[in-house]
């Protein structure tokens, strides 16, 4: 499963502490950002996770994030 996230981290120093805090509490996640995307996109995959668990992990840390649908027709 992949989950598409817009977010509004600005700094890498955040996105280490937001990793480590869903790693934390949802290991077995693989979790990226792209800062240079305007829409500053965070990617997570993994096998069973609800885009709630993750928006919780990202208001702790003081940020927010908006789940994107995923075409699947543009893949491939």
């Amino acid at each position: 499963m992949v989950k598409v996230f817009k977010t509004d981290v600005l700094y890498a120093e955040k996105v280490k502490a937001i990793i480590t805090d869903i790693m934390g509490n949802l290991p077995g996640l693989k979790v990226t950002f792209d800062l240079e995307d305007e829409d500053k996109i965070m990617r997570i995959e993994g096998d069973f996770f609800k885009a709630e668990d993750i928006l919780f992990c990202l208001k702790k840390q003081g940020h927010s994030c908006i789940e994107l649908p995923i075409d699947l027709n543009l893949i491939g």
